[in-house]
Parts: structure tokens; sequence; C-alpha cells
């Protein structure tokens, strides 16, 4: 049984430092443009601002990090930058685990993996396995990740596991499923780059997020910037579907049986 609510079955915990932080991380290419850079040396800043983030969020006290570093659209990305960010991506698992580690980070790949190649799968596997044990900060790195993609999966896999409840499914039934079922939902979900969309990410989970748009570029994103979008959260009323008045009455209201139970098997990818 998970320990975390859904936001649409209960009125899940919320303090002025967000528990999880969900970042879209835009404009590694634009940086790059604007320095007469080719695109790949923005991606390598990028991971440098992967790294002063990680340290940020340790330093703040938030318990779970999620980035999206590679969309199951971004595929369509010229063949020679889509290969340029492999390689990147087996050099960060190679060079920032062992730091992770060290660090008390626990580190979670997800989205569908089977496009990888296998040398790349056998080494998340392997970083998931180093730091399984890490709980100050969970780092997961969404990679051919897609919020439908995820709804799909998670369908099926619940047709599999339970075809018996088929037209009595319920929100709790699916929630194991996700590929995120071990974190609670978003607190704050960060776009860099300027762009106002959410682009496929998190569909599911990011239904009562409190949204922050920002022009920074995502190699230019720093403790700076974190604590400005920290600051616009910590002004928001977070209702959660009531009004102000029930907020300030209760503002914690006690959990239901039935919204406790919300994952039957949150171990199921742990």
């Amino acid at each position: 049984m998970s320990r975390f609510v859904s936001s649409t079955l209960g009125v899940p915990a919320s303090g002025r430092v967000p528990r999880h932080v969900a970042i879209i991380m835009d404009g590694n290419g634009r940086w790059a443009k604007k320095r007469f850079m080719p695109r790949v040396a923005g991606h390598t800043r990028g991971v440098e601002t992967v790294r002063e983030m990680v340290r940020a969020c340790l330093e703040r006290g938030i318990g779970y990090l999620t980035l999206f570093a590679f969309s199951s659209e971004n595929w369509r990305r010229p063949e020679e930058e889509v290969t340029l960010l492999m390689q990147l991506f087996v050099k960060a698992l190679r060079h920032e685990v062992v730091k992770l580690d060290r660090n008390g980070v626990r580190l979670k790949v997800v989205g569908d993996l089977s496009r990888f190649d296998s040398g790349l799968r056998d080494m998340i596997a392997a970083a998931e396995e180093k730091t399984a044990g890490n709980d100050r900060l969970i780092l997961t790195i969404c990679a051919n990740y897609g919020g439908r993609w995820d709804i799909l999966q998670a369908a099926n896999r619940l047709a599999q596991a339970e075809p018996e409840k088929a037209g009595q499914w319920q929100e709790s039934d699916l929630a194991p499923y996700l590929s995120m079922h071990y974190a609670p939902e978003p607190d704050l979900f960060i776009r860099t780059g300027g762009e106002e969309r959410v682009s496929n990410f998190l569909l599911w989970q990011l239904a009562y997020a409190e949204f922050y748009f920002t022009q920074t570029l995502w190699p230019e994103f720093n403790d700076e910037a974190l604590d400005k979008a920290i600051a616009s959260f910590q002004q928001r009323e977070r209702r959660f579907g009531r009004t102000s008045e029930q907020l300030v009455a209760d503002p914690h209201p006690p959990v239901s049986a039935s919204c406790k139970a919300d994952a039957k098997h949150s171990d199921l990818d742990a």
C-alpha cells in the first residue's frame, strides 16, 4: 500500500518547501546557439545544471526531483543530435552515479527503455541497483518517456493482472502500474526556456501541481532561479478542490481509508 495520497482522492500533505519538483529542462540548444556553439555544447552544459540542481534540492530538503531528459517525441530530432544525446547519457551514468550514491541520492530512470541498446539498459539497471538503498533524494530521469505512453502501459498491465475486474477499475487500481508509483505527485512543475506547455510530461501526475514557467534557459538555471520558483510556489493557495474558507478552518483534513488504498502493489518496480 502506498503512503502517498492521490490529489484527486484526498488532500495530500503540502508544506512551504515542495516535496516533489518536476522539471522540463528546455533551452539547451538555444543557449548554445546564442554563443555560436553546436547544440551538443548546450546539452553538455545542461548536465552540469542537473548536478547543481541535485545539490540545491538536497540543501533545501526537497525529497524528489524528476527531470524530463528525453521524450518519446525527441526521436524526431536529427539523427546526429539523438546519437550525441545517447552518448551524453552514457557518459553521465559513468561519471555521476558514484557521486549520487556518495550523497545519498537514489537514481530511477523511467520510460520505454526497450528502444535503448542493451549496453545502455544494463548501465541504467546497474546504476539503479547501486543507489537503491539511498533516500535523501529520489532523482528520476524520464527517458524515452511520454505521459500518454505511461497511462497506456499502466492500463495494459492492469488489464493483464486483473482482467476479471474490467469495467470496474478505479483510479486506485491503475495507480500502482504508473511508472512513478513510488513517488508522491509533483507539488511544483517547472519549465525553463520560455515555453508554456507540458509537452506530454507526467500527464497523470501533474493533476494538482503548481506550474511555474521561466524564460531562463536550462544551462543558466541556478540556485537563485530555483528559489524564485519556490517563492512563487509559496504564494499559491493549494485548495485541492476546496474553498479558501475550508482551507483556513481545516488545512490538514484526515485521509479516508479509501484514499489511503491508492496503490496495492507499491513496490512493483521499486
